[in-house]
């Protein structure tokens, strides 16, 4: 015992201290974090509500509507000027309404106190104008203009918001037009009385018809009219080179001789690629053959879930890109007249100036037909390109892996919902009668399908960032600038494209240090383009810059550009002829083992 106690060690005595001895804090605990399993289910789950929601919505986003309708509202309700002025004019309208009827009541032949806008066609008609469809027509017109005063001019909404709010306003008004219902439409009621309720009938066919089509995926009534490689898209030709994007088709020679210079067209993926080789009479790709040209054509294919990782590069790449290749292993030696129609017509400007920056010499000339390279004033399409809105379109991509066209069409529609949706309703499925089909119908109806990654990368890099025209635009690593292109430019806009306006189209004037020649046509996106010599109602405006020379804005332009009565395709034909080389023997057509055109990528469904 007395062992053990003599080997405890001895005690310090501990030093007196004033307060409690402070111990070293201890640290922090690690804060928690979600697992990468929760945290990537919670990303499914929000992505597959969002995709289901897109289905019932055209791919529109109902946060972005909401969070429109309320910057309008919130700043609405502070603005009690702007109140009292829509009160007043609300007064002014009902008054001025009201002495209008007292007046038609009594016999007078006074004129309509509200005329509709210039496209406006639904009250044209002379039944319109007998009371009291008159009064009714009218009070909607008022109706429809005092709703444009109150969601536009309310001071502090953003630009966008304001346009959402105008637009979603137009929207639910075209719905509940007086033209959309017998009782209200009278040229409805003479065809039902006319014909004893059988227009009603031949409409609910004509609506059994389309909507069984439609559950099909059959393509519309009459389409079957107008086969690919038969009624359309059937100038002879050669598809000379394949990959996994694209085929290149070239058009077999109808003249001895030829310019040197190939054409190589880049058609928009958007849909397929004969919008430039529609029927004989109106086919781009056929007037340039007849002239001598040597015409190339890139023809997409429809990708299906598999491309969803197909990006832009890879289209630069796979599609404008190895298409010169090709040509240029076919007729070596030889400078391209590149043309590029619409989002081709994008892309071949970024492959043009990669080729211009990287000293790659073989582009002869630059063609963008509605095209678009400066996206800040792309028009209306700019209300569906938002953060919230492109969000929600990606989410239903990423589920599909690619955007149907039948999906995309929902918004275009809507654009001018008047004519593509409720102009048509009432023709179709009221009056029941059947606009005949044609060929550029036809083709609209021949939808194709978007990969998610490139679409997702053309709207966010292009329409929302701008990133082409403020030079953060990359491609194989390295920032791409439309100043860089220095072979002439030939560009189209048309007076009544909703897809690329022409005052947009027009910017490339601000972008190319080039020599610009630009065009007006009449027409719309398609129709203004697919405009063949001989039809009645065309003509355009042309005028030609040369490098370095003062810009001109849209309004000069058009105030000084000489107008043309007729197609622009023979200003287009002599422009591309003075940039040509003397003609030279045509080559001869040999059976391709890739077979003819137009191709099998066109076929797929």
């Amino acid at each position: 015992m007395d062992m053990v106690r003599a080997k405890r060690p001895r005690r310090r005595p501990v030093a007196a201290t004033a307060g409690p001895v402070l111990l070293a804090p201890l640290p922090p605990p690690p804060p928690p974090q979600d697992s990468y399993g929760s945290t990537a289910l919670g990303d499914v789950v929000d992505r597959s509500i969002h995709a289901a929601i897109a289905r019932f919505t055209n791919g529109l986003s109902p946060a972005a509507l909401a969070a429109a309708c309320l910057d309008w509202a919130a700043h609405l309700a502070i603005a009690p000027g702007k109140q009292l002025q829509l009160i007043e004019k609300g007064r002014r309208k009902s008054m001025r309404l009201a002495h209008h009827a007292v007046q038609r009541q009594l016999g007078a032949r006074v004129p309509p106190c509200i005329e509709p806008l210039p496209q406006d066609r639904l009250f044209a008609g002379e039944a319109w104008s007998q009371w009291p469809y008159d009064i009714v027509y009218q009070a909607f017109l008022l109706h429809q203009q005092w709703w444009h005063n109150a969601t536009t001019g309310v001071r502090g909404v953003t630009r966008q918001h304001e346009d959402v709010v105008a637009f979603a306003a137009r929207q639910i008004l075209d719905t509940v037009s007086p033209s959309n219902f017998v009782v209200t439409n009278p040229e409805l009621l003479q065809q039902t009385a006319r014909t004893g309720g059988a227009n009603i009938l031949r409409g609910m066919q004509n609506l059994v018809e389309d909507w069984d089509r439609a559950l099909s995926g059959r393509k519309p009534a009459g389409s079957e009219a107008f086969v690919v490689g038969r009624d359309v898209a059937c100038t002879p030709g050669q598809v000379v080179h394949r990959n996994g994007l694209m085929e290149l088709i070239r058009y077999a020679p109808t003249t001895r001789r030829v310019r040197p210079e190939p054409v190589l067209i880049v058609p928009a993926w958007i849909m397929k690629y004969y919008i430039l080789d529609l029927s004989p009479r109106n086919s781009l790709v056929r007037y340039l053959v007849a002239r001598g040209f040597d015409v190339f054509v890139v023809s997409w294919i429809n990708p299906g879930p598999e491309s969803r990782d197909l990006g832009m590069e890879a289209y630069r790449q796979m599609g404008a890109m190895a298409a010169i290749d090709a040509i240029a292993a076919l007729v070596p030696g030889r400078r391209i007249h590149g043309v590029g129609y619409c989002l081709g017509g994008t892309l071949l400007a970024i492959a043009a100036a990669s080729m211009a920056r990287d000293a790659d010499m073989r582009l002869r000339s630059l063609s963008l037909l509605a095209a678009q390279t400066d996206f800040t004033a792309a028009g209306e399409l700019m209300l569906f390109v938002n953060e919230s809105q492109l969000t929600f379109l990606e989410d239903l991509m990423w589920e599909q892996g690619f955007l149907d066209a039948r999906q995309m069409a929902g918004a275009f529609q809507m654009l001018r919902s008047n004519d593509l949706v409720w102009s048509r309703a009432v023709r179709d499925y009221l009056m029941g009668e059947r606009r005949p089909l044609i060929d550029l119908m036809a083709w609209n109806a021949d939808a194709t399908r978007m990969p998610y990654r490139m679409h997702t990368e053309y709207l966010r890099r292009l329409f929302l960032h701008n990133d082409l025209a403020e030079g953060r635009y990359r491609t194989d690593g390295k920032p791409v600038a439309l100043t860089d292109i220095r072979v002439p430019l030939f560009a189209v806009g048309t007076t009544r494209d909703h897809v690329a306006p022409w005052q947009s189209v027009h910017k490339i004037h601000l972008l190319a240090d080039t020599d610009v020649t630009f065009v007006l046509a009449e027409g719309g996106h398609n129709a203004g383009i697919v405009a063949p010599p001989g039809e009645t109602g065309r003509a355009h405006q042309i005028l030609s810059r040369v490098a370095h020379a003062p810009y001109l804005d849209a309004d000069d332009w058009a105030a000084a550009a000489p107008r043309h009565v007729g197609s622009w395709w023979p200003a287009f034909a002599a422009w591309l002829s003075a940039h040509s080389g003397r003609p030279v023997a045509a080559p001869r057509p040999a059976r391709s083992p890739l077979g003819a055109a137009p191709g099998s990528y066109v076929l797929q469904d």
